[in-house]
């Protein structure tokens, strides 16, 4: 029997349960003004005594934020905290408004797990939207949401929905994981009306030999379509309140949940819970969508970030993948830095907060300790969704709620315990702990894994006596948000990884043996504790002498000004900013530990809230700027085409910000494009030289070779994440960099030092052609020009040559100032080029120093590492010098 859910005006009237007490009906002129199906719709969370959901006030301006990103058409609640910078979406609510919030949460504080843009989805085609039951099914189906309203009963559920990652910043102290950082927000809890999956699913007839219901949205993000699996009994399983859910607390959903259908699967993580459904997939074996495999595992706690990016085999083990979630628990109250005054205070305090269960198991217990664990007090709980399973079936926000027979637990609850304000001025914090059904309990000590998932130790909340106050402290804030007593405790030096936060007990406890997780490459100067402002930083923004931020750790760029491989012009770029994305995306261990010699101080609070905006572009100008990049900004373009060229390489055309505007790459420089990794939102950075003309007005070209994974290596990060580029989908610039500048007519700079050339050597490998062939393209253009150029290009196979066409037009038509040079590792049998690679013997044949005479000439370089390395040592066997040499 289909059913219609009220609008957003049929639930506007609807309270907030209190946080403490059983809903009581509200007074009866509360709704006295309404129409009458407003104080119907009221009156049966009246009648049935259950909690209400709290008034909403849906947004209906775009955050400044986000007018740069492909949600420019999104309104968004202001009070939400951004995890993962501008884009994508990724928020959860400040705790304390969270749980004031009660029971149920409003849609506009509802915690957001988004991997790229929101996908657009017009009121008028809603009805019409498709999906699809397919697989090893021996009826396949396809719907529109018109058939799903007609054709099935629609049913209510509360459920509680929590991201994986919920308290990962706790581990990110520890050690940064892979993901990034959500507090103790990340989870909430609404009614969610539709279809119980497991009707669907049986009319689907599921094949013998199907185990897995694999699911797929419309959001396309770098590595395809976001998707998932669950087992397929449990998606048969009616207990378990798997639903098809069109509304949230009686309304629409809203885009960031998933408008117009997603799918709800209480007691599992909220990843499994797949948003703007489009396929439904059954299947022998789990899915192998790249998000189900790369996301929401638990590896082993020794696996270090490295390893795990080096060696795929533990992303395969299906034995990592999470589905239930783990017991949680937390504290709302005292909330964090709240004070409370011992003087004329009530006696009692009352501590509260939630706790959660995973795959319906119902939290039985929660405990609150004020000596570390030595004794504990039995805390109240409120189990709100008991009320509604308590109630005779009746018709509730569009569905029927009946949940007379669903014995499983999917909702948090809600706990509180007074105590005594004499007790807390004698403690020195309050743990907290939640035990489910099954004895599950929250442990101690943290689990620390790659990617900082289900993160559940004891809760802990200090106490510092200040003169006649209490404050009170949570463990961390969430982002990039300062305070809590974990960045303290760390600052410190203690050992986070152990249920005593790194401190000392005394007694025996102190001797406890505990596990410490591996050491990061330490940056800054042991002992060192000089403070910097915002405004002694900004003193050092300028060329002679630059300072740049990483992790909120200032150093001095100075020394590297002359000898950095990136150029001068890369410090010089990053004066004054937060460098924390680009540093740590790009360099080596090696590096990281050279940054202790050069490490000045720490930047204040104040300072690093100030470089918190750095990443987002400034306000778009009256009139747009000629030049596309910047050396201080990031700037987005869109992908606006790819070309495949081979198998392995590709075209892709970027659209810039206006189709008046250049580029404003300097001939012989490169650019950085930055992508976000699809899980972690880790910045992944790397250098690339157009092949486009510098002069090409409103578009660039980047020619990129791709390198897939194979059995024997992991490929390249970027390079795949490129090819699963959706047109369309945003992309971050910055540059130019690079401390070599072709200025033409034989005059190139060097680290900004004027240089005359007459006879460029070019030395490259595959890729590393790009930058070779911009300077090679410039001077053979340029019929003044009398620079000579010797170009030797290795590679392995003929197909593997790239801008072949191009090198070989532009060296037919300046025969006398060009010599075009290919060897190839694997020629066909017909090859009249050069064989072999490019090292010592083919060098000392064909470019052996004295044959370019006593003038002045110039080797550039690029390649991969190895061919870098053996070249180097090559030319100088024959006769050149360090200082004619130039690796791009």
């Amino acid at each position: 029997m289909a059913t219609v859910a009220p609008t957003h005006e049929d639930t506007k009237h609807l309270r907030r349960v209190s946080d403490d007490l059983p809903p009581t009906p509200p007074d009866s002129d509360t709704n006295s003004d309404s129409g009458k199906a407003d104080e119907d719709h009221a009156q049966q969370f009246v009648k049935a005594d259950i909690p209400l959901p709290p008034p909403t006030q849906p947004p209906t301006e775009v955050l400044e934020p986000d007018k740069k990103t492909p949600d420019s058409w999104l309104p968004r609640d202001p009070r939400l905290i951004r995890l993962t910078g501008v884009h994508p979406f990724n928020v959860e609510a400040p705790l304390t408004d969270l749980y004031n919030e009660g029971f149920l949460t409003s849609p506009e504080l509802f915690y957001v797990r988004n991997h790229g843009p929101v996908p657009q989805v017009h009121d008028e085609d809603i009805p019409d939207w498709e999906f699809s039951i397919e697989g090893m099914v021996e009826h396949p189906i396809k719907l529109t949401l018109r058939d799903l309203l007609e054709q099935y009963e629609q049913k209510t559920y509360p459920v509680t929905l929590v991201c994986a990652g919920n308290r990962r910043k706790e581990q990110n102290v520890v050690r940064k994981t892979k993901g990034f950082s959500w507090g103790a927000a990340g989870v909430s809890t609404a009614l969610f009306t539709g279809v119980v999956l497991s009707d669907l699913i049986r009319k689907a007839r599921p094949k013998r030999g199907a185990r897995y219901l694999c699911m797929e949205g419309a959001d396309k993000l770098p590595n395809g379509y976001y998707g998932t699996s669950v087992k397929l009994n449990w998606a048969l399983d009616p207990n378990r309140g798997m639903m098809l859910a069109h509304r949230m607390n009686g309304e629409m959903l809203r885009p960031d949940h998933g408008k117009p259908l997603r799918v709800v699967i209480p007691g599992q993580i909220g990843g499994r819970s797949v948003k703007w459904l489009k396929k439904l997939v059954v299947t022998a074996e789990p899915s192998d969508n790249w998000y189900h495999i790369y996301d929401n595992r638990v590896l082993p706690t020794m696996v270090s970030p490295e390893e795990s990016a080096n060696d795929p085999k533990w992303w395969m083990d299906e034995r990592y993948a999470i589905y239930d979630l783990s017991t949680n628990s937390a504290t709302a109250y005292p909330a964090h830095e709240e004070q409370l005054c011992l003087v004329g205070s009530e006696p009692n305090y009352r501590v509260k907060g939630y706790a959660y269960g995973g795959g319906g198991r119902r939290i039985t217990r929660v405990e609150v300790t004020l000596d570390k664990g030595k004794t504990w007090r039995l805390a109240k709980i409120d189990y709100a969704e008991d009320r509604y399973r308590e109630q005779q079936p009746r018709e509730l926000c569009g569905g029927t709620l009946d949940m007379e027979g669903q014995e499983a637990s999917h909702c948090w609850c809600f706990w509180n315990l007074d105590i005594a304000v004499h007790e807390l001025a004698e403690a020195s914090d309050i743990f907290v702990r939640a035990m489910d059904e099954s004895m599950n309990v929250q442990p101690r000590d943290m689990y620390w894994s790659v990617l900082g998932m289900m993160n559940n130790p004891w809760f802990r909340v200090t106490i510092a006596k200040e003169g006649d106050y209490l404050r009170f402290e949570h463990p961390t804030q969430p982002a990039l948000m300062p305070g809590g007593l974990m960045e303290r405790v760390k600052k410190a030096g203690g050992n986070l990884a152990n249920g005593y936060w790194g401190e000392k007990l005394g007694g025996p406890e102190a001797e406890e043996p505990v596990t410490e997780v591996a050491k990061e490459v330490p940056m800054t100067k042991e002992g060192l504790k000089n403070v910097v402002t915002i405004d002694e930083l900004r003193k050092h923004d300028k060329d002679e002498a630059p300072w740049f931020v990483v992790n909120g750790e200032i150093y001095d760029g100075t020394p590297f000004l002359d000898a950095h491989p990136g150029g001068a012009q890369s410090i010089v770029s990053a004066a004054g900013l937060d460098s924390t994305d680009e540093f740590m995306a790009i360099h080596s261990e090696t590096a990281k530990a050279m940054m202790r010699d050069y490490h000045i101080g720490s930047l204040d609070e104040e300072g690093r809230a100030a470089l918190s905006t750095n990443d987002v572009q400034p306000d778009g100008q009256a009139e747009p700027s000629a030049v596309f990049l910047e050396p201080r900004s990031w700037k987005k373009g869109t992908l606006h085409a790819k070309t495949t060229n081979s198998w392995d390489t590709k075209t892709f055309s970027f659209k810039l910000e206006h189709e008046g505007q250049t580029l404003g790459l300097p001939t012989g420089q490169h650019l950085m494009i930055r992508l976000r990794d699809p899980v972690t939102r880790e910045a992944i950075i790397r250098s690339y030289t157009p092949v486009s003309e510098t002069s090409k007005l409103g578009f660039m070209d980047v020619l990129v070779k791709i390198y897939f994974d194979t059995k024997e290596r992991k490929g390249g990060k970027m390079s795949q994440a490129m090819d699963q580029l959706p047109i369309g989908h945003f992309v971050d610039f910055k540059g130019p960099i690079g401390k070599f500048e072709y200025l033409g007519r034989g005059i190139c700079t060097v680290n900004g030092k004027e240089k005359r050339v007459k006879t460029f050597l070019m030395i490259c490998g595959g890729s590393g052609i790009t930058p070779i062939y911009q300077v090679f393209r410039a001077i053979m253009q340029d019929r003044e020009d009398q620079t000579k150029c010797v170009l030797l290009n290795g590679n392995r196979q003929l197909e593997d040559i790239l801008c072949k066409t191009d090198l070989d037009t532009l060296a037919k038509d300046n025969e006398a100032k060009c010599q075009l040079m290919y060897t190839l590792t694997k020629p066909p049998d017909d090859w009249e080029g050069l064989r072999g690679r490019i090292a010592a013997p083919l060098l000392k044949e064909h470019a052996d120093r004295a044959m370019f005479g006593e003038g002045e000439a110039m080797v550039l370089i690029c390649g991969p590492e190895a061919l870098e390395k053996s070249v180097h040592e090559a030319l100088l066997e024959i006769g050149w010098k360090d200082d004619d040499l130039l690796f791009f």
